[in-house]
């Protein structure tokens, strides 16, 4: 049974390379998750699949069912997360084609089903939330990363997280640079915060796709970015492959 489960972002709703043995829909307190679980073997280790967006990218980020979808994942036997989320660079060394492993996050998110631990008959859990990744899994991204060539590749990073499907505005990134953010996305919270209350190991690969609204006094270059997206997905498969080759992601 594999343990090891990555999550694919905008632009990734399938994995190249990966063997498909089967695929489950899987049933949950919490409906359905975005799409039937993929177990497949990628680069000679067995992994599970599951599109955030859904297999066809129809859910926007305020609508994917967070909860059904990490539930469904530790209810097979999931115990580790390698996340890929498509991203707006803040800082300058976030440029576009970047892959970030981001170390920290803000949650400007609202109105999501956020927790599991929502009230009714069980008590109220409080996690510890202080450091949202996993150092191991950071270390197996990173290391993929730095082998995989000709990618800039930064090794911490801040995800601010907002509510979406709409880009923000330059004010808004403004603010969200003055809070210590270093790119923006969509996607990091609630995700994150779930995979912990459920004790699942998580970390993240964020792909630059863009630079973030105002930054040099531009607007969001919206024309090219399928075309960024698709480049940095492959990118993304490519640093996952070399990730799986470490020893932290090897099955016990």
């Amino acid at each position: 049974m594999t343990t090891l489960a990555i999550i694919g972002g905008t632009g990734l709703t399938r994995m190249d390379g990966l063997t498909v043995t089967r695929r489950e829909m899987v049933k949950t307190p919490y409906g359905a998750p975005s799409c039937p679980i993929v177990f497949g073997e990628l680069g000679g280790r067995q992994v599970a699949f599951l599109a955030r967006h859904g297999s066809t990218h129809r859910i926007p980020p305020h609508r994917i069912n967070y909860c059904a979808n990490i539930w469904a994942l530790h209810s097979v036997g999931i115990k580790r997360i390698l996340a890929v989320g498509a991203v707006g660079g803040i800082c300058e060394r976030c440029s576009v084609g970047t892959i970030v492993i981001p170390d920290q996050i803000i949650d400007y998110t609202y109105a999501r089903e956020s927790t599991f631990f929502d009230g009714g008959d069980d008590p109220v859990e409080h996690i510890d939330f202080s450091y949202p990744y996993d150092d191991n899994l950071r270390s197996a991204l990173i290391a993929g990363a730095k082998s995989t060539d000709g990618l800039n590749v930064v090794e911490e990073g801040v995800y601010g997280v907002t509510q979406g499907p709409r880009l923000e505005t330059a004010s808004e990134i403004r603010r969200m640079a003055a809070d210590g953010c270093t790119i923006v996305g969509m996607t990091g919270m609630p995700e994150a915060a779930l995979a912990a209350e459920l004790g699942l190991a998580y970390a993240c690969c964020a792909v630059v796709v863009n630079t973030a609204a105002g930054i040099n006094g531009q607007k969001v270059d919206t024309a090219s970015l399928p075309a960024s997206i698709s480049s940095g997905m492959n990118n993304a498969v490519r640093v996952l492959g070399n990730s799986l080759q470490s020893s932290v992601l090897v099955e016990a």
